[in-house]
C-alpha cells in the first residue's frame, strides 16, 4: 500500500453542516426502499401505524446507514486526504476524532432507535451496525477485498433493511421464511450492483492496495461476474413467485429482468464507459422487481 498523506487531527469542533456531510444522505436511498418492500413484503394492514414505518425509515437510512458512512470515513481519512481533502475529516472541518466519536454516538442511537421496534428488528440493526465496522475497521476492514466487502455491503443494504421492515409489521418477530428467502435472494443481487460501484475508482484501487473485483478481475471479467450476481437470484425469484402461484408478480419480475438482460448486453460492450449509465438504468430496474416481488408476498401471505 502507498504512503499516505497525514491528516489534519487538531483538536476543535465540527460545524453540523460537516457532521451532516459526514453522514452522507444521496447513499440512504437503497437501505430506505429496501426497508420499504420488506414492509410491503409482510402485508401491512390498514390500521398499520404510520409512526412505525417513519420509524424503521429513520432506523435504516440516516441512523444505521449513515453511522456506517461516519465510520467508513474515518477509517478512510488517510486515503481522503489524498483523493478527496475536501471531505469534513481532511480538510479540518471534522478535527480530531470528532468523527469517531460521531460514528459511536450514532451507531449507539441507531441501535437504542432499534430496541424500540421489536427484539428481530433490534438483532437485524446489530448485524447491520457490526458489519458497517467490519467493512471499515481494523483488523477485518472487509472492503479490502471486494468478494467479502461488497457482500457486507449488500446484506446490509438490502437484506437486513428488508427483514427490518418485515419485522417491524410483525411485532417485531422474524417474519416467515418466504420473506427471508426473498430477502436474501435479493442481497445476492446487490453484490453485482456494488461491484458496478466499484468501477469509478479502479485506479485509485490499484494504487492503494485495495483488491475491488475490477482490480482484481479487470473491468471486463467484473461486469460478467456483476451480472451473473444480478441475474441469477432474480431468475430463482421468478421461480419461487411461480411456484407460489404468485403468476402476475413473476410477469412483472421477468419483464424487468428481460429489460435488464439487453442494458447488461450493451454495458458488456464498453464496461469502462458504460457502468455509469448501467447504474442508472439496469440497477433502477432491478429494484423495480424488488417492489414487484415485494407486493406479491404481501398479498400471499395475509
Amino acid at each position: 500500500m502507498n504512503q499516505s498523506a497525514p491528516v489534519n487531527v487538531a483538536v476543535g469542533r465540527a460545524s453540523p453542516g460537516a457532521l451532516l456531510e459526514l453522514l452522507k444522505p444521496i447513499t440512504w436511498f437503497p437501505p430506505m426502499w429496501a426497508f420499504l418492500c420488506g414492509w410491503l413484503s409482510a402485508g401491512p394492514s390498514a390500521g398499520m401505524s404510520g409512526w412505525s414505518l417513519l420509524a424503521g425509515m429513520v432506523l435504516t437510512g440516516p441512523l444505521v446507514c449513515g453511522a456506517s458512512q461516519v465510520v467508513n470515513d474515518w477509517y478512510d481519512r488517510d486515503v481522503d486526504a489524498l483523493n478527496e481533502p475536501h471531505r469534513p475529516i481532511p480538510s479540518g472541518r471534522a478535527p480530531g476524532s470528532v468523527a469517531l466519536w460521531f460514528a459511536i454516538l450514532w451507531a449507539s442511537i441507531a441501535q437504542s432507535w432499534a430496541l424500540t421496534l421489536g427484539p428481530w428488528v433490534a438483532a437485524a440493526t446489530f448485524v447491520g451496525l457490526l458489519l458497517a465496522w467490519a467493512y471499515s475497521a481494523p483488523p477485518l476492514r472487509l472492503k479490502m477485498n471486494g468478494w467479502w466487502g461488497n457482500s457486507a455491503v449488500a446484506l446490509s443494504y438490502e437484506g437486513l433493511a428488508w427483514i427490518t421492515g418485515a419485522a417491524i409489521v410483525l411485532g417485531g418477530n422474524l417474519p416467515p421464511a418466504p420473506i427471508l428467502i426473498i430477502a436474501f435472494l435479493y442481497s445476492i443481487g446487490a453484490h453485482g450492483i456494488m461491484t458496478l460501484n466499484d468501477f469509478k475508482s479502479v485506479e485509485g484501487d490499484l494504487q492503494m492496495g485495495i483488491h475491488s473485483l475490477p482490480a482484481q478481475l479487470g473491468r471486463e471479467r467484473a461486469a460478467k461476474v456483476a451480472c451473473l450476481f444480478m441475474l441469477l437470484p432474480q431468475l430463482v425469484v421468478i421461480a419461487l413467485l411461480l411456484q407460489w402461484q404468485l403468476a402476475p408478480y413473476a410477469a412483472a419480475v421477468a419483464t424487468m429482468v428481460l429489460t435488464q438482460c439487453l442494458a447488461m448486453k450493451r454495458l458488456l460492450s464498453d464496461p469502462k464507459k458504460l457502468a455509469p449509465w448501467y447504474n442508472a438504468t439496469g440497477v433502477s430496474l432491478y429494484v423495480l422487481g424488488m417492489m414487484s416481488a415485494a407486493l406479491g408476498l404481501g398479498g400471499w401471505l395475509t
